[in-house]
């Protein structure tokens, strides 16, 4: 039994690469996709031009694929959203800083008018003395990431953002990053004053990519409303 496992095991490795399919996106959900894993899942651009999203609609370009924020301002779904899956893929530049916004409204700072998951080139020596609530997948200024698991700068990165209630998870390559109860925010000695953000508990808003002056590149941009 034992060698016919190995044998089954290896074939769901080794096949894919035969038929042209990329394999890390499967490992990073845990098991070979299927297309019951991405099932219910919307795409959020259309690979040729920025229907459905709104903003700095000049700073950021269809190209290839993929969303690029050349760099620009903040871009932002028209539609509004409350309890999702959301997941994309990333790919920074040497020292970006970028972020997603959820649940946050067109205007204001979304970090505190609504809510910022950073995108941020950690290993950049420019960002060595942030706070722990300011590195990649951090909650911004509320509940600090796990770190260590972005792949080098100029690879691409997969991360999944689920937004259920009050519950808001943030999976990186694979491993989360962010586990956190919004009502339930475990202190740390760099978190904001919580009165700062209060749309940390806004029930819905859009989504959208935060440009702070840096070039990142998106794909693969998905949602599934829970």
């Amino acid at each position: 039994m034992k060698k016919i496992f190995s044998n089954f095991l290896l074939a769901t490795m080794v096949l894919p690469f035969f038929l042209g399919c990329a394999i890390p996106e499967a490992l990073f959900y845990g098991c070979a996709l299927s297309s019951q894993s991405e099932d219910k899942f919307t795409p959020l651009f259309n690979g040729k031009d920025l229907t459905g999203w709104t903003g700095d609609t000049k700073g950021y370009v269809a190209e290839d694929g993929k969303i690029v924020c050349r760099p620009g301002g903040n871009l932002y779904t028209e539609k509004e959203y409350s309890n999702f899956v959301f997941r994309f893929e990333f790919k920074l530049s040497p020292g970006a800083n970028n972020g997603l916004g959820i649940r946050t409204p067109l205007k204001g700072d979304a970090a505190y008018a609504g809510m910022e998951i950073q995108i941020l080139d950690d290993s950049a020596e420019k960002w060595k003395n942030l706070k722990s609530v300011q590195y990649h997948g951090s909650i911004y200024g509320i509940v600090p990431a796990k770190r260590g698991h972005l792949k080098p700068v100029g690879e691409w990165n997969t991360e999944q953002v689920v937004a259920d209630g009050p519950k808001i998870k943030v999976v990186l390559n694979g491993t989360t990053i962010v586990d956190a109860d919004l009502n339930n925010i475990k202190p740390c000695s760099d978190m904001h004053d919580l009165s700062k953000h209060p749309g940390l508990h806004n029930e819905k808003g859009h989504i959208g990519f935060l440009g702070h002056g840096s070039v990142v590149e998106f794909r693969n941009i998905r949602i599934k409303e829970l």
